[in-house]
């Protein structure tokens, strides 16, 4: 067994994995479900694996967890390539052998990569989509059962059994059944010894270097069965099945009868014994004699022969012949008498029909008297009437005769008038394997003419059953049947818009890629009116993007290339694929400078180039255009603002969408939003927010809410200009606006610079009992799906209560305490929430609980007590020792007053963020917790006492643990600092070692804020000597 791949480097992985991918990505002929069932899970990891590199510039940045999944899949990916090759490179014969262990492997290494990938999906906790997609995989790669089949499992049986050597001679039915089931699993019609021998052929080459008894034994035995079955020769006599006792039946004379084989001859012969036999049976005697070396002999008369010349008997073969002819014309006529009945016996109907094949089959001369007698009609009315009560093995039979009369051209006409193409598509969902052969093998028959070929084409469903059971390999003879009808539909050009919509695309990207100019502008032309789902239009990318931009190079080209990529890209994981195949300098050429294409050509360009930028991805490092700009470049920002004035409305919304994908991206944001507004961008856009159209409206207010992230105060500026501002209130209380609308306009008056006056003025008491209105009911709502519009919603109304939390004057301390704002941001934490509308509503409590400290400090006069708050209506009284002060700021706090996070149960919330998988959630909860220590003067020790039975103090040291360096660890290690200044802390959490280590890492490779407030805080655990306890001024003033 060969040893497991070591990696040194998570590259070499890395490259190892992509390498794996590349050879499994390989298309062949090998019709192996196995093969093909691994392939599917390959190329989904490649997927994922592609999104997993886009998301970091190297992976080496990625976490150790991840280098060690990585490395796993790379050798489980190795270990499995090798089993594939048995099935890729060997013979189908020797996989068949081998097949239980091939399984086990493929098995065990899909159930390996599969571990692998769960623990990549727990290390990418901050990429749920790239996490979703590892998860799916990861289960699906869990749940895959790689099983032998029932038939594959009997024939490697029979294999193994004849391995190990027979004692006895296999008989002629033994050997019958061996090369029916071995044909069969290996997809071959078992009457076809020439395939058969040759993969026999091809095991003997497997196995020539082999030195395994059982294997020679085995190819010895299926050669001798082989040899036996091709050179004997089939002596089969025609049956007409008829009752000879019945009236009207006429016996055979005893001289129609073989010598040796008691049948009915079909082709009698005369030796120069003057005795006839059937030809075959007389040759297969002479051929026996020959090979025990006797001299040919008369078997009758034991004569010897000096001649064996075979002499036809004319005269005797003209009188079977009018005996057949007499008793097919009987047969049939009672054919016609029981399927003409309304109500026939099933047993007496398959009988019938049993009895019309064998006509046609051994007679085809009688297919006429069949036709003629109306039989064809009638067996077709059997099935379209009582297709559903006679059953599907006598569904089967019908459709067998029908094959067999339908090499007569009259019958398949009349088959056609009477709709035999609908039922055999009908049949295709039969419950026997046995009933979708026999429609298949009909319908193949019908495929060989053009017109036939059309109307399949046409019946509802046909490709889509016919694809379905083409790529079962489940049932290969049943697979290839099907693979072949739709062979000769492709053939028929008329039929390949249906195909494609069958789900089969081959012959359309044929066309598109190898056709004439005109034949690729009309399968550009389907490919962009045809409705396609996600893994068409995936297929159809990677083998047809590169013409589709070479054909918009071609004004004739340039509109069925330009509908096609557009469909194409409304594809997020065609993004890749598009820009790869620099579709984007096409696209920006014919948005930009082509000042004579139609305005429906310049839509065309720029919802596709929407489409691609909609994702953050490959596009932002893209060449935009021929002289390299990229997508984030000033010019490109600079033409899109410029072309808005001059282009038609649809395409003003499409470059609008391009404007937002591009500011929305991370790492394109930033150059984008600040040429927007270095080019007087903000300008442009707000006009476009009272636009009468509503499309013009969303996209300009999304784009809006954007840019105010980044330049909220500019922006605001913007709009006084302009004197907008009130504009988004009444888009906020518009009825008839959209709630995309009414959610941007929330969160863009959020992210506005506003003065106190502002706030007032334009937002106000009304206002603001609106908002913590529509707050409540978006929360009632929430039990529904969450919509983006509501989500950002959520967001945008959190904003705008922040308005209120950031000004400690009288007016806006009433509408705190009026409408409950601190128990509002509270009741946000509790439920399902996105990390940005936790990260708000801890900004709400934060500011809340410093507005309360500095308005107790302002009104507790020139003495103040030792405490938080002073004697406010809704916070405290006088200072008090007593058990009825607030534990936290050493004064009473009322209930209501909604400025002190202890009595509002506001704590223990913010403390379950601290474990939050968002760390931009965690470092504002450690902001909002951090407000309660920031008074380390008289009654500091009785508040962290009540922080300790709060359970914050060990929640922040369990964090501060497992954080690791960054904002976080500083924001932490300050706290931490602080909660040792207490009494009696300090002693007992010196005796911590999980923190003293925590900390001394902090001190050696935190920020230096971040080490001055360890350092601090190991000299209060006296971990330090000859430092000063006290906390130096940096460590006070941090925030």
């Amino acid at each position: 067994m060969a040893a497991d791949p070591i990696f040194l480097s998570v590259s070499d992985a890395v490259d190892s994995i992509q390498s794996s991918l590349s050879h499994l990505s390989i298309s062949d002929h090998n019709h192996n479900h196995h093969l093909h069932h691994f392939s599917a899970f390959a190329h989904r990891l490649q997927l994922a694996l592609n999104h997993l590199l886009r998301s970091s510039p190297s992976p080496n940045d990625f976490p150790p967890s991840v280098h060690t999944a990585l490395k796993g899949i790379a050798a489980d990916l190795i270990k499995a390539l090798d089993t594939l090759s048995v099935y890729r490179s060997r013979s189908k014969i020797f996989v068949l052998i081998n097949c239980p262990s091939l399984c086990a492997s493929l098995q065990e290494h899909t159930l390996a990569i599969s571990r692998w990938l769960t623990l990549l999906d727990s290390a990418l906790l901050d990429v749920p989509d790239l996490r979703k997609k590892f998860a799916d995989l990861s289960r699906d790669m869990k749940q895959a059962r790689f099983q032998v089949t029932e038939n594959e499992e009997r024939v490697h049986s029979m294999l193994q059994k004849e391995g190990q050597g027979r004692q006895t001679k296999t008989s002629k039915a033994v050997q019958s059944a061996i090369i029916m089931d071995l044909a069969r699993s290996l997809g071959i019609d078992p009457e076809n010894h020439a395939e058969i021998s040759e993969q026999i052929k091809l095991l003997k080459d497997d196995l020539a270097r082999s030195s395994l008894l059982s294997e020679r034994r085995i190819l010895a035995s299926l050669e001798r069965i082989l040899d036996n079955w091709a050179i004997e020769p089939t002596i089969s006599t025609w049956k007409l099945d008829l009752e000879f006792e019945d009236e009207g039946q006429i016996t055979p004379f005893k001289n129609f009868l073989c010598p040796l084989t008691k049948d009915v001859m079909k082709d009698p012969v005369v030796l120069e014994s003057s005795q006839t036999y059937e030809r075959s049976a007389i040759e297969y005697w002479f051929e026996q004699c020959l090979e025990d070396g006797r001299d040919p002999t008369c078997p009758a008369t034991g004569q010897l022969l000096e001649s064996l010349e075979l002499k036809p008997n004319i005269g005797l073969a003209g009188a079977i012949e009018e005996w057949v002819n007499r008793n097919v014309e009987i047969q049939v006529q009672k054919a016609v008498q029981h399927l003409s009945e309304e109500a026939p016996a099933v047993d007496c109907i398959e009988k019938v029909l049993d009895g019309v094949y064998g006509i046609c089959e051994e007679h085809p001369i009688g297919r006429y008297g069949v036709r003629n007698a109306g039989i064809v009609v009638l067996i077709v009315k059997l099935l379209r009437t009582s297709s559903k009560s006679i059953g599907s093995n006598l569904r089967k039979k019908a459709l067998m005769a029908l094959l067999s009369i339908a090499k007569d051209e009259e019958s398949k006409k009349i088959m056609l008038e009477e709709g035999i193409t609908r039922l055999a598509i009908h049949s295709l969902t039969g419950s026997s394997e046995k009933e979708r052969e026999s429609a298949v093998k009909l319908l193949l028959e019908f495929s060989s003419d053009e017109a036939c070929c059309t109307k399949i084409a046409l019946e509802k469903g046909a490709l889509v059953l016919l694809s379905s059971i083409a790529g079962n390999l489940e049932h290969p003879a049943l697979s290839n049947l099907a693979e072949e009808v739709l062979k000769q539909m492709e053939k028929m050009e008329d039929n390949i818009q249906h195909l494609a919509a069958a789900g089969r695309f081959e012959p359309l990207l044929t066309r598109l890629c190898e056709g004439s100019e005109d034949v690729k502008i009309e399968m550009a032309t389907m490919v962009g009116r045809m409705t396609l789902t996600n893994s068409s239009k995936e297929q159809i990318a990677r083998q047809g993007t590169k013409i589709l931009v070479d054909m918009l190079s071609r004004p004739e080209s340039r509109p069925a290339s330009l509908q096609a990529l557009y469909n194409l890209s409304s594809l997020d994981d065609n993004t890749t694929i598009l820009v790869d195949s620099h579709v984007l300098p096409a696209l920006v050429d014919i948005l930009f400078t082509n000042l004579d294409t139609f305005p429906e050509l310049k839509e065309l360009a720029a919802i596709t180039i929407a489409n691609i930028v909609s994702n953050p991805g490959h596009w932002e490092l893209a060449s935009a255009d021929k002289e390299g700009h990229s997508m984030q470049s000033e010019s490109f920002v600079y033409n899109l603002l410029g072309i808005l004035a001059v282009v038609s409305p649809r395409c003003q919304v499409s470059v609008l969408h391009i404007l937002y994908g591009i500011a929305s991206s991370p790492q394109a944001s930033e150059p984008v939003t600040s040429h927007i507004k270095s080019r007087e961008g903000f300008k442009i856009i707000l006009q476009f927010l009272e636009h009468s159209e509503v499309e013009h409206r969303v996209s300009a207010f999304r784009l809006t809410r954007v840019l105010s992230e980044r330049f909220g105060h500019d922006l605001a500026k913007e709009l006084r200009t302009s004197n907008k501002l009130l504009l988004l209130k009444d888009k906020l209380l518009d009825n008839q606006a959209t709630d995309g609308e009414k959610a941007d306009a929330a969160c863009i008056l959020a992210n506005l610079s506003l003065s106190e006056d502002e706030v007032k003025m334009l937002l106000g008491a009304d206002f603001i009992r609106w908002t913590v209105k529509t707050l409540k009911i978006q929360r009632c709502n929430s039990s529904r799906r969450v919509t983006r519009p509501m989500s950002t919603m959520l967001e945008g109304l959190l904003g705008l209560l922040l308005h209120f939390t950031k000004s400690c004057d009288p007016q806006s301390l009433h509408a705190v305490r009026e409408n409950r704002l601190m128990a509002i941001f509270c009741e946000q934490l509790g439920y399902p929430s996105k990390p940005r509308v936790k990260q708000l509503a801890v900004f709400g409590l934060k500011n809340l609980s410093e507005c309360g400290r500095l308005t107790a400090a302002r009104d507790a006069g020139p003495s103040p007590p030792h405490g938080f708050c002073s004697s406010l209506v809704f916070m405290c009284g006088k200072a008090s020792s007593g058990p009825s002060t607030c534990p936290i700021h050493n004064v009473i706090c009322e209930e209501e007053g909604q400025l002190c996070l202890l009595k509002s149960k506001c704590i223990i919330p913010l403390v379950n963020l601290l474990t939050d998988e968002d760390t931009s959630v965690q470092i504002a909860a450690v902001e909002a917790l951090s407000t309660l220590v920031l008074d380390t003067s008289s009654g500091y020790k009785r508040a962290v006492d009540e922080l300790e039975q709060l359970g914050v103090v060990n929640a922040v040291i369990d964090l501060f643990t497992e954080v690791r360096p960054g904002e976080l660890q500083e924001r932490v290690s300050w706290m931490i600092e602080r909660i040792l200044r207490a009494e009696n802390h300090n002693h007992r959490q010196s005796l911590n070692q999980a923190l003293v280590k925590a900390l001394v890492e902090a001190f050696k490779h935190g920020n230096p804020n971040t080490k001055k407030h360890a350092q601090d805080a190991l000299t209060n655990l006296k971990q330090l000597s000859g430092v000063s306890g006290k906390a130096s001024s940096q460590a006070r003033s941090w925030r």
